[in-house]
């Protein structure tokens, strides 16, 4: 095992609640994708509750914010999934659902092989990225950095 893994938080607003007709296709597809990334080399952990998914927790004040949160063993894993996998599908088609958002809606870093970051641990690192750009605590796809040594 690593020493480090990568853990990942991204949140949407959803243009409707869900149960809403608009947001069917994503709803629809949710275990699916879930369940894809599960299975998909490097993933470690996710976040979810009874259910089985993350939607319904709530980590913001707003009720139409979801996260998805989630750790893997490299930054190459992680976008393997995101970027080519049946996930594309439903992530091209996010403007269907979710409203834009301003503030830095994902991040990515670095923690200890086996740990498993909190909603606050991942909440702080949106404040950073969006406060200091991409550093090594906190950065992106775009700009990602390597683990520690």
């Amino acid at each position: 095992m690593p020493a480090y893994q990568l853990a990942q938080i991204n949140i949407a607003r959803l243009k409707a609640p869900e149960g809403d007709p608009s947001n069917a296709v994503f709803f629809d597809n949710l275990d699916r994708i879930n369940e894809l990334a599960e299975a998909s080399p490097g993933f470690v952990w996710r976040l979810k509750d009874e259910s089985g998914n993350a939607t319904g927790i709530s980590a913001f004040d707003d009720p139409l914010v979801i996260v998805n949160m989630s750790v893997w063993d490299s930054v190459a894993d992680l976008k393997a999934f995101a970027f080519n996998s049946a996930h594309v599908e439903i992530f091209k088609r996010r403007a269907e659902f979710f409203e834009p958002m301003e503030a830095p809606h994902a991040v990515l870093w670095w923690v200890a092989a086996g740990h498993y970051p909190s909603l606050d641990e991942a909440k702080a690192k949106l404040e950073h990225l969006a406060k200091l750009g991409p550093r090594p605590g906190a950065f992106t796809f775009a700009k990602p950095f390597d683990p520690p040594i």
